[in-house]
């Protein structure tokens, strides 16, 4: 009886906001959310709470629609039995969140900028969570106005994320005139192209602002980071609070190696490493600085590749 009462709860329709049911187009069980959180922890390292459940049906239901299949198990089935990296793509682009806008959380680029002005030339600057490409470009334009255009351009930044999808878009550095809204007139003048004809509407990243930018696909719970450092700055914001503390405590070790001392870390207003680790300072509101000296980073460096035992 209780065995039966709960198969009738797990694949009950979803509740909407306002309380009303929503007819669901497949059969979504306890156990099938189970294996889904378990499976993207193991992709990416992402945490799916319990309250991710009606977004993990949403977004996974068009997977099992463009692959024909009629349920979630045959879905995960598939993955898991098949070492399809398309799949395995589709399926980790389907559960990540791509929050992003230019200059968002804005007080961190001031403190880049003062940073930049102090550091030796040219600076080099990894953003991890590049998702649409907004915030590298923010980036960049921030060393451009700090540095002036010539030092600037000598500097780099390195864009990656885990989901193809949204860097194809980042790469491309194609925005709506409403994703742009909040830029300065000035900025808009001087960083992009406006689009005329069946472009109306649109803006483009100048080609000397697009040529800052190099882009590559990364997943952060990696052992290794196949990826050229040492940075002088990496922005890790809203990523974390995905991943529980010891994947967190993991990739801020992958970080460590791959940074210059001194080197600033800028991550999410949400998120703290001071429990996590010992190698990062609290140096501003959520901005850290690596305290490790440049020996002992320098070590972990080419431990990190292959160089020492």
């Amino acid at each position: 009886m209780t065995a039966t009462r709960n198969a009738r709860l797990d694949t009950a329709p979803a509740t909407s906001a306002r309380g009303t049911e929503v007819e669901r187009d497949f059969e979504f069980t306890s156990a099938d959310f189970a294996r889904i959180r378990e499976l993207i922890h193991r992709r990416a390292g992402i945490s799916l709470s319990d309250h991710k459940r009606d977004m993990a049906y949403s977004r996974l239901a068009r997977r099992l629609r463009a692959c024909g299949l009629d349920t979630f198990r045959q879905y995960l089935d598939r993955l898991e039995s098949n070492d399809d990296n398309a799949e395995w793509e589709a399926f980790t682009n389907a559960l990540t969140t791509n929050l992003t806008a230019f200059f968002r959380e804005s007080h961190h680029f001031p403190i880049l900028a003062d940073f930049a002005k102090r550091r030796q030339q040219p600076m080099s600057v990894w953003c991890s969570a590049a998702s649409t490409g907004e915030e590298p470009y923010s980036i960049a334009m921030t060393l451009i106005e700090a540095l002036g255009d010539h030092a600037a351009r000598q500097c780099t930044v390195f864009a990656s994320d885990i989901d193809s999808q949204v860097l194809a878009k980042a790469e491309a550095g194609v925005y709506s005139l409403d994703q742009v809204k909040t830029l300065s007139v000035d900025r808009l003048k001087r960083f992009f192209l406006k689009g005329t004809g069946s472009h109306a509407g649109l803006v483009k990243v100048r080609p000397e602002l697009r040529a800052m930018v190099n882009f590559g696909r990364v997943n952060l719970t990696d052992a290794r980071y196949d990826i050229k450092g040492p940075f002088d700055a990496i922005f890790c914001r809203n990523v974390m609070i995905y991943f529980d503390k010891p994947t967190q405590g993991q990739v801020l070790s992958r970080f460590e190696p791959l940074m210059k001392p001194g080197a600033l870390l800028f991550a999410g207003h949400s998120e703290n490493f001071t429990y996590v680790t010992q190698a990062f300072r609290l140096r501003g509101q959520t901005v850290y600085e690596l305290t490790r000296d440049s020996k002992s980073t320098t070590t972990a460096r080419r431990a990190l590749a292959g160089e020492v035992a």
